[in-house]
């Protein structure tokens, strides 16, 4: 991968859309701007996903922007604010840049009991810098409304539940979800804050969770 162009949004900035953040249900309420953001260093092993799976192309994408910025001076899992760039192939004049940002992680309370900080958007990146055996910046989100938990829930076992995958196989169910009859209801749209940073995976849930 070649970087073109690029821009760094300011931690400020990034905070500042990411504030207007909005569900796809339940009016589309702004879910974090009553909430906490900061940006944090964690250690991988202290996230806890969601989502059973990676696609092995995703990972070796995120890795791929990786190098491509390490000659410019940019480390990419270390940003403390955005990212937006063109490579090589692209039109800054006709096409918009690709976002590369923190992952965004909530501060979630599980069914069970526990308070875990749940990935909710980036898991590829947060998985990237698992094979390079490194921290990674996250945009940490504390005081979410408790009446909009995050759309699915935390992996009982973690890491040890997500699998590496080529490709996603009909059927394959990739969370357990909050309101199962409705799952987007609770949705966070980052992609309208950030235009393409949210990737639409091939549809592959049971006929049941497909409404």
């Amino acid at each position: 991968m070649e970087i073109r162009k690029y821009e760094l949004l300011s931690e400020d900035e990034l905070l500042r859309r990411l504030k207007r953040t909005r569900l796809r249900g339940f009016d589309r309420a702004e879910v974090y701007r009553d909430a906490s953001l900061e940006i944090a260093t964690m250690d991988t092993g202290s996230l806890t996903p969601s989502q059973r799976y990676v696609l092995k192309d995703g990972v070796q994408a995120m890795l791929e922007v990786y190098k491509a910025f390490l000659p410019l001076g940019i480390d990419v899992f270390t940003l403390r604010g955005a990212v937006l760039f063109w490579t090589a192939d692209s039109d800054p004049a006709a096409e918009p840049p690709i976002p590369f940002l923190p992952p965004v992680v909530e501060e979630s309370a599980e069914p069970d009991g526990r308070t875990v900080l749940l990935i909710n958007d980036g898991i590829h990146r947060v998985f990237a810098a698992r094979k390079l055996g490194r921290p990674i910046n996250v945009v940490l989100a504390r005081n979410v409304p408790r009446q909009y938990p995050y759309y699915a829930y935390a992996l009982r076992t973690g890491w040890e539940s997500v699998e590496e995958l080529n490709e996603l196989q009909e059927g394959y169910q990739k969370k357990e979800y909050r309101i199962p009859d409705n799952y987007k209801a609770l949705f966070r749209d980052f992609n309208e804050v950030f235009e393409g940073v949210q990737k639409q995976r091939k549809r592959t849930n049971p006929e049941h969770l497909k409404a």
